[in-house]
């Protein structure tokens, strides 16, 4: 298992990071410490979670999954031993985050956030904390989800009143880095625009520097390569590849409108992302291409986003040791030149079908 430097930091994390948004919904705390347990004897050492999982997010359910992290770190005496992500929600309306209240990216409600989430994972600082999405307004590709109540756009007009400085939610940060209570500061579904103006504020001496982009990446949505890939390269933002398997849709499991019993589609109605006009006929065309190299489509997948030079880590998520197993498996593929053209071919005609 490679490990690779984020962005200018002393961290190195393995290039498959774990993704932890199943454990506490549709995977029980056992499940997840065996998860866990498999990950890190195959050379894993990086987790990522969120104060808003498991997923879907629900006020009954929300928070059990650091707690299952922390209770697993416990155990095993081995948070040295882990480089563990989390994150902060951006503006939302549902209200279970704040005791009944509406949240933003405001000292009071960052403040809220990290020590409920120290808490529940057992320890006293957090390498990685991230802003789960913007506060504001972003177009689509950049920020696609909607758990926030803030339904991103494709036309973006001007700033809410209330919308919160980049600046103030930065020097929030700058606190908790001086406090100890997180070591660096990560961005999410954020665009570019959003990277540079965090990057800016920080080098003007507002707060930290953003080490880390977590964004959707995958086969059937390579918009960072567009604007952001630059960014980051020159920047020394290192992309936190998620949704590698694009909810799924890229295992094969859905291919010709199946919905399996037990898949999160058919279980929470979710998948509308990759749900969009052509994207069924473009997700089974990569499947079959994976098939004609001999390859599993989550092996294929997995492996794509692993082998490119700019991802630092690919945020794999399992519901089961199988499919855990074939995610860590794909650290070993040797992707090829045969493979890249073909995948590029594809690309090249569909283009992005899922952002």
């Amino acid at each position: 298992m490679h490990r690779r430097r984020l962005g200018r930091t002393d961290l190195l994390v393995s290039q498959i990071c774990l993704g932890s948004m199943t454990w506490g919904q549709q995977n029980t705390e056992a499940e997840g410490h065996a998860q866990m347990d498999l990950a890190f004897a195959r050379g894993v050492n990086f987790i990522d979670t969120a104060e808003l999982y498991p997923i879907p997010p629900k006020a009954e359910t929300q928070g059990r999954t650091e707690k299952i992290i922390g209770k697993w770190m416990k155990a095993k005496g081995n948070r040295d031993q882990v480089v563990l992500a989390s994150k902060v929600v951006g503006r939302t309306t549902n209200a279970w985050f704040r005791g009944g209240r509406p949240s933003k990216l405001v000292r009071a409600d960052i403040l809220d956030a990290v020590e409920k989430s120290l808490s529940k994972l057992g320890t006293d600082y957090i390498d990685i904390y991230q802003i789960h999405w913007p506060d504001r307004d972003v177009p689509w590709g950049a920020n696609p989800t909607r758990v926030g109540g803030v339904a991103p756009r494709a036309d973006i007009g001007g700033a809410p009143a209330d919308e919160t400085p980049i600046a103030e939610t930065l020097g929030v940060f700058d606190e908790l880095v001086k406090a100890g209570k997180i070591r660096h500061l990560g961005l999410s579904n954020e665009s570019s625009w959003g990277v540079m103006r965090f990057l800016a504020e920080a080098d003007r001496g507002v707060g930290p520097r953003a080490v880390s982009l977590q964004n959707a990446y995958n086969l059937v949505n390579r918009t960072f390569e567009v604007n952001l890939a630059e960014v980051c390269q020159r920047e020394d933002v290192s992309l936190l590849a998620y949704s590698p398997l694009a909810q799924g849709y890229l295992t094969g499991k859905y291919d010709h409108g199946a919905r399996p019993k037990g898949s999160r589609s058919q279980l929470f109605n979710r998948g509308q992302r990759y749900e969009t006009p052509n994207a069924a006929e473009v997700l089974l065309e990569y499947n079959e291409l994976a098939r004609s190299f001999g390859m599993e489509p989550a092996l294929f997948a997995n492996a794509y986003v692993s082998s490119r030079p700019f991802v630092a880590s690919n945020i794999i998520g399992a519901t089961s040791i199988a499919q855990l197993e074939m995610a860590l498996a794909s650290a070993d593929v040797a992707w090829t030149e045969e493979m890249q053209k073909a995948v590029d071919a594809i690309h090249q005609r569909a283009g992005n079908p899922c952002p």
